[in-house]
């Protein structure tokens, strides 16, 4: 399983656009094949800092969703709404110690 966190800040008067485009798109990416959990998270310091926060069963799932036409409508009604470069991280697996 991979864990991709990608965390994007957007102009302030931008913030609602991208939360439109985001729930729009939401139900379509949870629905991906390889998509085990996606979720939207908001910095607690700065409301213009969102990350999301995504598991998929392997890398081959994360590849095919990022060339989907859903990623690249999706994607390119969100970037022009940065005012930062995103950043993106992909973790093999999460450890759960009990």
């Amino acid at each position: 399983m991979l864990v991709r966190i990608v965390r994007m800040h957007f102009k302030a008067d931008s913030c609602d656009k991208f939360l439109e485009v985001f729930l729009k798109s939401a139900i379509h990416i949870r629905a991906q094949k390889g998509c085990i959990y996606l979720e939207l998270l908001q910095d607690a310091n700065d409301p213009c800092c969102f990350s999301t926060y995504s598991h998929w069963e392997n890398e081959q799932a994360l590849e095919n969703y990022r060339h989907s036409e859903l990623f690249k409508s999706t994607w390119a009604a969100t970037k022009i709404l940065f005012d930062q470069k995103p950043e993106a991280i992909t973790w093999l697996r999460p450890y759960r110690f009990n």
